[in-house]
């Protein structure tokens, strides 16, 4: 063969094989969501509430993405740790993340706008709501919420409840019933929320408000004495407990919530894929009956109406955070 047309040939497999490659590329970046694994970014500790709801998803959300969902856990911050890493991520929907009620709050009590929400991270759908329970140690003379007000009154700063430590839900709750009630009871901040229950069930501390799943068991064994639920309406797992209003102090709700968010600039597609698959998880029937059987409430909202519901909530909770003057410390 001529060594010139050899030359040209080989030449021209160059630039085919180029060409070829060059071409390509769009071609895999459009390949469908998602085609690589999917991680979860839990701005709590392992082994918490929130962190058990996370991993509990997990597995499903894989199973209807087709591709492995992890969970990396970035506590501190009250949730905002994690938040940052998020907010920063790339959004292209292989990040997630996890958001509780504590990001809202720091929404309201931090100038740093690097991960607020509906603005930096945009939400795919809410996955659970507990309402907090008020639960006493058995020392305390109180059996029912008009007691413990009643008791409250007489004794003016004697009594103590706990709290997660500036700017978390369980302090807020706590400020809401000092407010709507009328009382002056001391507060006792703790690290985080769940972190005072050692302390709780050996008397050092009076009252707290916490989950259904935190305190269900201590309820039952009488090592803890339930007051009131601070929800619209009874729950299953503990349905001889009151709502507040029906003890006697309405307009005081409050819960803990978490729901998946995404940063911002997320395809919409990918989030709408995103809610779609987690709704159709929460529609299977023994998934929903294990959360149930928790105390808590399953979610899947849209998105908007789950920013709707984030906007809700940093309005409310702002008005209490106003009246208190609370300040993260």
């Amino acid at each position: 063969m001529n060594p010139r047309t050899t030359h040209w040939t080989r030449w021209g497999l160059r630039l085919f094989v180029g060409l070829s490659v060059l071409g390509g590329l769009p071609l895999a970046q459009a390949q469908p969501y998602p085609n690589k694994t999917v991680r979860i970014i839990e701005p709590a500790g392992p082994g918490s509430a929130v962190d058990t709801a996370a991993r509990e998803l997990a597995p499903k959300l894989a199973e209807a993405l087709g591709q492995s969902v992890v969970i990396e856990n970035r506590a501190g911050g009250n949730s905002g740790i994690g938040a940052r890493e998020a907010a920063r991520a790339q959004p292209d929907g292989y990040t997630l993340f996890h958001g509780n009620i504590n990001n809202a709050l720091n929404d309201l009590l931090t100038r740093d706008a690097c991960c607020r929400l509906g603005t930096a991270l945009l939400p795919v759908t809410r996955v659970l709501t507990s309402p907090l329970v008020m639960v006493v140690h058995p020392s305390v003379a109180a059996k029912t919420l008009q007691e413990f007000i009643s008791l409250a009154k007489s004794q003016p700063q004697a009594l103590t409840y706990a709290s997660g430590g500036a700017g978390s839900i369980t302090q807020l709750l706590g400020e809401l019933v000092k407010s709507t009630a009328g009382l002056q009871l001391r507060e006792i901040p703790y690290k985080a929320i769940g972190a005072e229950v050692p302390d709780l069930l050996a008397g050092h501390v009076m009252a707290a408000y916490l989950a259904p799943v935190a305190v269900a068991q201590h309820i039952k064994s009488g090592k803890l004495r339930a007051l009131g639920v601070a929800h619209d309406r009874r729950i299953g797992m503990m349905a001889d407990v009151p709502t507040f209003a029906q003890a006697g102090l309405p307009g005081v709700e409050a819960s803990g919530w978490n729901g998946i968010f995404v940063p911002a600039g997320t395809p919409v597609a990918v989030i709408n894929r995103l809610q779609a698959e987690i709704t159709k998880i929460f529609d299977n029937p023994a998934y929903k009956q294990m959360v149930t059987d928790r105390g808590s409430e399953l979610g899947g909202q849209t998105p908007e109406e789950f920013g709707a519901f984030v906007r809700a909530e940093i309005a409310k909770w702002g008005k209490v955070i106003a009246d208190a003057k609370i300040q993260l410390e």
